[in-house]
């Protein structure tokens, strides 16, 4: 009820708002992909989000029960293409897994610098890409940099800077190149001190924490009844990740490295590299937190990273040879988890035991599952919050839609 004085008469009257639907995507920058977006909003704050997928659907499963599993390869470097060797890594897994294929150490050791490697170049786009959301440009600018000498080093041991395809069931298509590791160790010799300056232009930055502190907040509970994996989860301070909780033939390959995984314990996060502190307006489970997992993770993978090098350079074994596309698969089925940059991605294979084409083809999106939570953590948001909101969970729609 409002009222407005005209002279001496006094006038009261209703004042009414309509609810109004308003389409954010599929072609916004702030998506992340070719993601719809159908916000219910009350004036600037919203009140329902739901969203639409499907844009980006290329019937990549259907495809995997008409090849072989070395042929499906190049498809799993299009499901989350930030990612391409982490993806590589899940389904040569899987397969290994119904083939009872054993690796030599060496090629575990070169796994592991790969996946690690891709895990750093992903985080730095989604550090990068976080910034543009919030309406910064520089660390777009920082993290293409540094990213960029990753894809460098990729290139050398595959010829390919998105799409690989290196790693195959069997082991990978070729060992690391003589020279190889002494420019990895260089490059992350300048990395390790620039990691300041992400914290300078972003994390610690005043404008960047009224952003995304206290503003998206996925409680442990919530995140863990939607499926949440990843940075996702652990940014909510639940301590799960399969490279150590995950099933012997993949925690296998990290067997003795010394990590911890990064997730607040009792307001503090694990090591000291110099971290930055959490601001006093952080609410665990915020958007602030999940950026913070992935900074942290990307210095907890240069120290795996120099791990796996002296590792792999006294390494008994080779990097394995991949399999022929003409082997029988025998029959069965298997499922198997990874921990990709986004979460837990998992790869499903059924044979009838009748040749080398799978029967049945299955992945599990880390992305899917955490875009999943996105109605309940925007409802009652200002529409300005959902960019931060949907840029913090950090999706590839290509995983999403496969």
């Amino acid at each position: 009820m409002a009222t407005q004085v005209d002279g001496e008469k006094i006038i009261e009257f209703d004042v009414r708002t309509d609810e109004m639907l308003v389409n954010m995507g599929p072609q916004h920058p702030s998506t992340h992909g070719v993601l719809r977006l159908v916000l219910r909003t009350d004036g600037e704050l919203v009140s329902e989000v739901t969203p639409h997928i499907g844009y980006l659907h290329r019937c990549a499963e259907k495809i995997g029960e008409n090849l072989t599993p070395r042929q499906w390869i190049p498809y799993t470097d299009r499901m989350d293409y930030l990612a391409g060797m982490n993806m590589n890594l899940g389904w040569a897994l899987c397969v290994e897994k119904l083939l009872s294929h054993t690796l030599s150490d060496k090629a575990k050791h070169l796994r592991v610098i790969i996946a690690e490697l891709g895990r750093i170049a992903s985080h730095l786009v989604g550090m990068g890409a976080y910034g543009l959301d919030l309406g910064t440009f520089s660390p777009f600018l920082y993290a293409f940099r540094e990213r960029e000498k990753i894809l460098d080093l990729f290139e050398e041991v595959c010829g390919a800077r998105l799409t690989y395809s290196y790693i195959t069931p069997g082991g990978a298509t070729a060992d690391l190149p003589q020279g190889w590791l002494q420019k990895c160790e260089a490059f992350l010799s300048e990395l390790e001190p620039i990691i300041s300056d992400y914290h300078a232009l972003l994390t610690t930055n005043a404008i960047f924490i009224k952003r995304t502190c206290a503003i998206g907040v996925l409680t442990p509970e919530m995140a863990i009844d939607y499926g949440c994996s990843g940075p996702v989860l652990r940014g909510s301070g639940v301590d799960y990740d399969l490279r150590r909780d995950g099933e012997e033939r993949y925690t296998d390959m990290y067997d003795g490295y010394a990590f911890e995984v990064i997730v607040e314990r009792d307001g503090h996060y694990p090591k000291d590299h110099n971290y930055p502190p959490v601001p006093v307006d952080a609410i665990l489970g915020d958007c602030w937190h999940r950026f913070y997992v992935r900074m942290l993770e990307v210095m907890q993978s240069i120290d795996i990273l120099r791990q796996a090098m002296d590792r792999y350079s006294t390494a008994s074994g080779d990097y394995g040879e991949p399999i022929k596309l003409t082997t029988k698969l025998p029959k069965g089925e298997v499922y198997l988890e990874t921990e990709a940059p986004r979460g837990q991605m998992g790869f499903y294979l059924l044979s009838d035991g009748s040749g080398s084409i799978p029967w049945r083809v299955r992945a599990r999106s880390s992305s899917f599952c955490n875009l999943s939570v996105c109605p309940e953590i925007c409802r009652g948001v200002p529409i300005a919050d959902i960019p931060a909101i949907v840029g913090s969970l950090d999706i590839v729609m290509g995983e999403i839609d496969r």
